[in-house]
């Protein structure tokens, strides 16, 4: 062979449609490892697990697929439609609970990292497992762009493959009003025809929020979905402390509260983003809400990045949640959200979170060994980090702000991002931010560091 060998024979790049995929991806990741290295953190330094050893591959529960998972809330939404569907959610008794494992506890502690083959190759068991979850929360947010931009896998692709693994559980989506999964505002038809798409490839429930709590793009998101015939729920981006009164009172709540129901609205939700509900605020949020709206059902979501995750889900349900948010054990916590079994534990002996707790252990025990793998994705923070109440940083953000600090020289001084977050905050005028106004605040923030 002579240098011009791969120039003369172009064919040697004609593959069938379905098979480059896999194969000419593998072999560019090699080479990508091989000559710039594997982790992020280290800017391209070999990865080295703790005593040299290496994670062993995850074992995958075994289950019978021919056998058909057990009927789930999905079934109800079919046969009853979004209204009938709501109406039987905030019948039901008992607290539900929503699993985020496969989209925001992995974007918030291994930055969104994970692929659809390791999620593909569980979902089998989860269907099971987790056959009485509200839902499971698996696309939408940051997993759309990082899938096509660090994965190099299509998003349509993942849902399709794990909407034919788990036919029985509702799949939620982050959708972000008028900038969809995306961070610019996009043509009302596009986003219109995304949300058509989405609901034909299976995504059931769409939390439809705005970076700034602005109720024409709330309304513009939820008229998209409507249309699609998704399951609307409405969000209310949570910050502050409601309890202290100031800009972000339990007035701006109810009144932001009021717009979307009168707007026309399925459920709605709380987004607590960075972890700032803690249980008082809770209590008299949630109790507010219930107290004017008896009929509608109401989830909420917190990151545990503090550590008061847990005690804020259960004081939500006893002021009247109907759902909450929670995570498998082993990506749970720290920025991501509270462990479904510590839940299912606070919530009683009559729980209806874990049906199959046998089951959900050896769920758990393969994430265990699925985390060890994306190592280097991790966020660096290993226990409850109480200074969010001073930055309010969204847990999502963490990881993928320290790798840009990280990428332009400022690895070593991420206390000082904090810090400057908090105070690009400030100069911003105290803003609610999630994506995209977060960005804004995190970058700020690194310019000024």
């Amino acid at each position: 062979m002579d240098t011009s060998f791969i120039d003369s024979n172009p064919a040697l790049f004609d593959f069938d449609e379905g098979s480059e995929s896999r194969i000419q991806r593998l072999l560019e990741y090699l080479g990508e490892m091989a000559v710039n290295g594997n982790t992020p953190l280290d800017q391209g330094a070999p990865f080295e697990y703790a005593g040299g050893l290496k994670p062993a591959a995850p074992v995958v529960p075994a289950i019978d697929e021919s056998v058909p998972p057990p009927d789930g809330w999905r079934k109800v939404l079919k046969e009853q439609g979004p209204k009938g569907f709501a109406k039987a959610v905030r019948e039901h008794q008992k607290p539900l609970a929503m699993d985020t494992t496969w989209r925001d506890a992995h974007q918030s502690l291994l930055a969104t990292r994970v692929r659809t083959t390791d999620l593909a190759a569980i979902a089998p068991a989860t269907a099971r497992a987790l056959s009485n979850a509200f839902s499971l929360e698996m696309w939408g947010g940051a997993t759309f762009d990082v899938s096509m931009r660090f994965l190099k896998e299509d998003p349509w692709v993942r849902l399709r493959r794990l909407r034919k693994l788990v036919p029985n559980v509702p799949f939620q989506m982050l959708l972000r009003g008028a900038n969809a999964v995306g961070y610019t505002s996009y043509a009302d038809a596009t986003v219109a025809a995304f949300c058509k798409e989405a609901v034909k490839e299976g995504i059931d429930i769409f939390r439809v929020f705005d970076s700034l709590n602005y109720v024409e793009n709330l309304k513009f998101g939820i008229d998209a979905v409507r249309e699609a015939g998704g399951v609307v729920e409405a969000t209310i981006c949570y910050t502050g402390d409601v309890t202290a009164g100031g800009k972000y009172s339990l007035d701006y709540y109810l009144d932001l509260a009021r717009q979307l129901v009168d707007h026309g609205i399925d459920f709605l939700a709380i987004k607590d983003m960075a972890g700032l509900l803690r249980p008082e605020a809770a209590t008299t949020l949630v109790g507010a809400l219930r107290k004017e709206f008896p009929d509608l059902p109401i989830h909420v979501h917190t990151h545990d990045t503090a550590g008061t995750g847990a005690a804020s889900m259960l004081a939500a349900v006893q002021a009247g949640a109907d759902i909450v948010d929670g995570a498998i054990d082993c990506l749970s916590n720290s920025t991501s959200q509270p462990a479904l079994g510590t839940l299912d534990a606070l919530f009683g002996a009559d729980s209806e979170i874990l049906l199959d707790k046998e089951l959900y252990g050896k769920v758990d025990e393969y994430w265990q060994q699925t985390r060890a793998m994306y190592k280097p994705f991790e966020t660096g923070t290993m226990a409850s980090a109480t200074d969010v109440y001073l930055h309010e940083m969204p847990g999502g953000q963490v990881t993928n702000l320290r790798f840009q600090a990280v990428a332009v020289g400022l690895g070593d001084r991420w206390d000082e991002v904090k810090k400057s977050y908090a105070a690009a905050n400030r100069a911003l005028g105290d803003i609610v931010k999630v994506t995209p106004s977060s960005k804004v605040v995190g970058d700020l923030s690194l310019f000024m560091v």
